[in-house]
């Protein structure tokens, strides 16, 4: 069963969720591209989950818990001591990375067996010790370490509108060599892929919604609704429909 819970005030800006995906039986979980990294602890111990450019198929034994903290598509910063793209579509123990390794040696937090009541968006206060140990060394990391690209967001906003990587450039005043540096040190890749993870992305989200693919394809900037299921299966492996049949949040 997944959940999630609204982050700590003294992470909001940077993190979208903290979150628990537990197995009721055995399973296989689709992680898919969403522009985000993921500080997640599980089995097999703390890890970091690095930006995605295509699907990671993961196995769940039943019983098998995974907790973590969601941060924001080009909100990391230099957190991890190493450049975002370094990291791409790879999953690192934190022990390796030595500005949070620390980290690694926190006990991995019990979820609550119901969610609080919260005005929050993501409904819900995190599971103690979570929000009282994990979030609170981490906001020390990231006071610690030089914070995000400013203009990350709109970079993100303007892709996913369907500005192209020219027009982006030109809004920000820069070159597209120097965007495409500004975007590998915020996303971990390129701005013509965060364009398509970005549209995959918003395209998932109207389709649980129950839009109707014609819908989905025009609002979210594809060519045609062929041209959207290419890139659905490019970035996912797997049609849009399977993904709204798969339980659990598919971008853990």
């Amino acid at each position: 069963m997944y959940r999630e819970w609204a982050p700590d005030s003294r992470l909001a800006g940077r993190v979208a969720c903290v979150w628990s995906n537990e197995a009721t039986s055995a399973m296989t979980q689709l992680v898919v591209p969403d522009g985000c990294v993921d500080l997640i602890w599980g089995p097999k111990g703390a890890l970091v989950a690095g930006p995605d450019t295509g699907p990671k198929p993961v196995r769940m034994a039943p019983g098998a818990r995974y907790t973590g903290i969601r941060f924001r598509p080009g909100a990391v910063g230099d957190l991890f001591g190493v450049p975002l793209n370094n990291l791409r579509d790879l999953r690192v123990p934190l022990s390796d990375l030595e500005p949070i390794a620390e980290l690694s040696d926190l006990e991995p937090p019990t979820a609550p067996a119901e969610p609080e009541p919260s005005s929050g968006p993501a409904g819900g206060r995190p599971p103690e010790p979570f929000s009282d140990v994990v979030q609170r060394a981490l906001a020390v990391r990231l006071r610690a370490a030089p914070g995000p690209d400013p203009a990350a967001p709109a970079i993100a906003e303007a892709l996913r509108a369907g500005r192209s990587v020219r027009e982006v450039a030109w809004d920000l005043g820069v070159g597209e060599r120097q965007l495409l540096r500004r975007s590998l040190r915020s996303f971990g890749y390129g701005p013509k892929v965060l364009q398509r993870v970005v549209r995959f992305q918003r395209a998932l989200r109207l389709a649980r919604r129950g839009v109707t693919a014609a819908e989905i394809a025009l609002v979210s900037g594809y060519a045609d609704q062929a041209h959207m299921a290419n890139e659905v299966r490019r970035l996912a492996g797997v049609p849009l429909s399977r993904l709204l049949d798969q339980p659990g949040d598919g971008s853990a």
